[in-house]
């Protein structure tokens, strides 16, 4: 429709229009004089001489039921197209696939070759500038004909290029029979040429009898054969006959076969207009994709995103067909089936259309204006394609979330293709943007550090539960670390840091911004020097208590029964067996919120329970702790002593530690005893029955019903106790 509207704004008609938001074309229209509405009511359209709608428009719309009731003309958008055309030497383009790319290499070809043509694509065509306009200059006018419903038998055109026939569109079209009618009406009202596919079996079987048709292809059969084809990443190379003789070699800058055929059949059509081939080869080496055709949406070394249209089994096909052919390590792709009724009557081919995809994530359809049919949705084609034996296929009925599912897998290499006439293209964008951040990451930490999208965070805290980080930074160097915080606070790019995840909740929403786990490297390292061992901040605090037993150095046993790091012992001053983390700490090494380091001795660091104020805003990168001399059986026995209590005392099923801090009348498992809640439990989520003071996560528990039992014992502890209780565990990261 917007085509449409700019076409009678060029032609000097007062154009007012309607729809339900304000877009970046409704504004560029406005600017050419289109007076816009963001709503349908009939008083915006009284003053109308004519109302054209397009068939998403319903018969009960304000605008249409007041035209009909006042007997104001009303026209279909094929019909106002046709009238327009008729203007000029008509040119239509019509088939189920290929139609905007087509149309629009048309225009521009006809337009280097000097004629001047109009032009009406169902597409923003950037080497056109735009979707529609009418060239006053020019004889010729080239239109895409939509078949969607019925429409193209509004048309009359001089020549008429006809790319494939196929069952598609069933939501109108009772079947094939039905479909072809309405084109051996198109091709009878066509009063020059008829060019068709000789590749089409069923373009080939309508028109190959037509006295004015010429055909084209691959086919031998062809009058216009393309042969020598050489794919080249983006780029075809290929050779045209014309009747046996050899025309030329044309080069065509946007890839796969489908476009070799869509091309051959415009050389056809301009060669027969009396445009000479080498300007025709000159103008396609030009050519480039209209939007949302094999449309690159990023680029570099690593990563490769292409979005495409495509949404019929014939146009998958052919779109995975090139994007396998270029070469890249894996395709992957996210599909968005497009109405319910395609979804039902193609459930089999699209099934078997994926062939070429690695992976592929199938979210719920897109619905265009359609309700809902009962037992159709994106799990249908999910099913259709495991049946196929297509095993690489998932499952995302969250739209949202697709661009989570698809980055988390990616790999450096892959091609991720998005596919479908809705609105998946806009979670690949999101990909894209997350993509050019993660790459700076990628440098800064270097090759032997790890940059990962959407990393499930429930894959790096003992409790297992936890949404995904959006980029998820493994540094294995302090400069590394450095870099990183220096990157995220000159981009305002919130920053978090993990160690081994041992006391922490992320809510399943997960968590936005950098989520950096110093761990590798210089993180992990561990050196006994005397009485001092120094440690890295990724590096486990039961490793430290094994070093000093190596070491004939006691007092670190303890250390033994915590499950976390030294960057996250230190941040909390973790403790067990009576004993915290700087009782044995000599000095801290940290970064401060620009990247700086510092060293600090224990005395100048303010230290509390469960809490470092200057660790807060601070990321600690190694220390130093300081065991005792002692006899190699006595620590043995003092190791013992903490697995027996560990084993006694907590359970075994993944757990955060203790998830409240102590009251000062009543530890807080103690308290959960007596309130009666052991085994209390939400979804998979359940107090353990071995320590009130631990919730245990069964198998699959979120993070939500994690937090409403933690807020149900904290309610039964102010009702019944008068107790308010802290969580010890730290809650981080968004809802879902």
């Amino acid at each position: 429709m917007s085509g449409l509207a700019a076409l009678l704004l060029e032609l000097g008609h007062q154009v007012t229009g309607s729809d339900k938001v304000r877009t970046q074309e409704t504004e560029r229209l406005e600017r050419l004089g289109l007076q816009f509405q963001e709503q349908h009511r009939a008083e915006d359209a009284r003053e109308a001489e004519l109302i054209v709608f397009s068939s998403a428009i319903k018969s009960d719309n304000p605008i249409l039921a007041s035209a009909y009731e006042s007997h104001k003309a009303v026209a279909r958008r094929a019909e106002a197209l046709a009238a327009i055309m008729g203007k000029k030497r008509g040119i239509v383009i019509a088939g189920m696939h290929g139609k905007t790319t087509t149309s629009a290499m048309a225009a521009h070809v006809l337009r280097e070759g000097g004629l001047h043509p109009s032009h009406y694509v169902g597409a923003e065509i950037p080497i056109l500038a735009t979707n529609a306009h009418w060239d006053s200059r020019g004889e010729y006018f080239v239109a895409e004909g939509d078949e969607s419903d019925g429409t193209l038998e509004y048309f009359q055109p001089e020549h008429v290029l006809i790319l494939n026939i196929e069952e598609e569109h069933l939501d109108f079209y009772s079947d094939l029979a039905a479909i072809e009618k309405v084109f051996i009406k198109l091709i009878a009202q066509t009063s020059g040429v008829v060019f068709y596919s000789a590749d089409d079996e069923n373009a080939w079987r309508l028109c190959q009898s037509c006295p004015r048709g010429i055909s084209y292809g691959l086919s031998e059969k062809a009058h216009y054969r393309v042969t020598d084809i050489e794919l080249q990443n983006f780029a075809s190379v290929f050779c045209v006959y014309r009747g046996g003789k050899q025309l030329g070699e044309a080069v065509l800058n946007v890839p796969g076969q489908h476009n070799i055929h869509n091309a051959v059949g415009v050389i056809a059509l301009a060669t027969e207009l009396g445009i000479p081939f080498q300007k025709i080869a000159s103008s396609l080496r030009k050519f480039e994709h209209a939007r949302r055709r094999f449309e690159i949406k990023y680029a570099s070394d690593r990563f490769l995103l292409v979005d495409d249209y495509a949404h019929h089994p014939t146009e998958i096909r052919a779109t995975l067909k090139t994007a396998r052919s270029t070469g890249r390590k894996r395709v992957l792709t996210m599909f968005q089936p497009h109405r319910y009724s395609r979804t039902q009557a193609l459930s089999q081919e699209l099934g078997g259309a994926f062939d070429d995809a690695d992976h592929v994530v199938v979210t719920d359809v897109y619905p265009a204006s359609e309700t809902p049919i009962a037992g159709v949705s994106g799990r249908t084609i999910v099913d259709e394609i495991m049946r196929h034996g297509h095993r690489g296929v998932t499952y995302q009925p969250h739209l949202e979330w697709v661009h989570q599912d698809v980055g988390n897998m990616i790999d450096s290499g892959d091609l991720v293709l998005s596919l479908g006439a809705g609105n998946i293209h806009e979670q690949l964008s999101i990909l894209a943007a997350d993509l050019v951040i993660a790459e700076k990451l990628k440098e800064i930490v270097g090759a032997p550090g790890e940059v990962r999208l959407y990393e499930p965070l429930s894959k790096h805290t003992t409790l297992r539960v936890g949404g995904p980080a959006q980029f998820w930074v493994e540094p294995r160097n302090e400069e590394a670390f450095a870099g990183l915080i220096r990157f995220c606070r000159r981009e305002a790019v919130p920053l978090f840091v993990i160690g081994r995840g041992s006391n922490l909740l992320v809510r399943d929403g997960g968590l936005r911004g950098v989520v950096v786990r110093p761990c590798g490297g210089d993180f992990d390292k561990i050196a006994v020097h005397k009485h001092e061992i120094t440690a890295g901040a990724g590096a486990k605090l039961k490793e430290i208590a094994y070093a000093g037993k190596a070491a004939g150095l006691g007092g670190l046993e303890w250390m033994e029964g915590i499950p976390g790091a030294v960057g996250g012992g230190l941040r909390m001053n973790a403790g067990a067996m009576g004993a915290q983390t700087f009782e044995n700490v000599v000095r801290v090494r940290y970064l401060d919120a620009d990247g700086n380091p510092h060293t600090k001795m224990r005395d100048e660091l303010e230290v509390h329970y469960r809490h470092v104020p200057d660790l807060t805003k601070n990321y600690a990168v190694s220390a130093v702790f300081r065991g005792k001399p002692a006899p190699a059986e006595e620590i043995a026995k003092r190791l013992e002593e903490s697995q027996q209590k560990r084993r006694t005392s907590q359970p075994i099923a993944k757990s955060a530690g203790c998830i409240f801090k102590n009251p000062d009348s009543v530890p807080a498992g103690k308290l959960v005893d007596e309130l009666g809640l052991k085994n209390s439990s939400v979804g998979k989520a359940r107090v353990s029955e071995v320590h009130g003071n631990f919730i245990v996560n069964d198998g699959g528990a979120t993070a939500s019903e994690m937090l409403e039992l933690i807020d149900r014992i904290k309610e039964a502890a102010r009702t019944k106790r008068g107790i308010e209780l802290e969580t010890e565990v730290q809650i981080v990261g968004e809802s879902r």
